[in-house]
């Protein structure tokens, strides 16, 4: 099973948006699906997203700061939209969306 954590106003996409509490997706993923591919299968708008961690660590952002500031990083390029990363079962992936940016500002 894959977590995903929303924040913001990517909450509305969880069963639970309530900003008390967590807003949680759980899903089992496919042989061999990308973290992008699992969010496109639970109806996430890519173009929403601004921020993703994967196991607590930057996989991609919108935002130039984000290296700089010394996020633990899932790889060296976090701008690559377009590189994508394979998920497996027990991975957590925490969404943020463009009205977020004070987590890295």
């Amino acid at each position: 099973m894959i977590e995903i954590y929303l924040y913001g106003k990517l909450r509305r996409f969880a069963e639970n948006s309530s900003p008390i509490g967590d807003s949680v997706i759980r899903l089992e993923p496919l042989a061999g699906e990308t973290s992008l591919a699992l969010l496109q299968r639970a109806g996430i708008p890519l173009g929403e997203l601004h921020h993703v961690f994967l196991n607590g660590n930057l996989l991609v952002t919108r935002n130039r700061m984000a290296p700089w500031l010394r996020y633990p990083q899932a790889r060296a390029d976090v701008w690559r939209w377009d590189d994508d990363v394979v998920v497996k079962p027990g991975d957590r992936l925490g969404l943020f969306g463009e009205d977020m940016p004070s987590l890295v500002v």
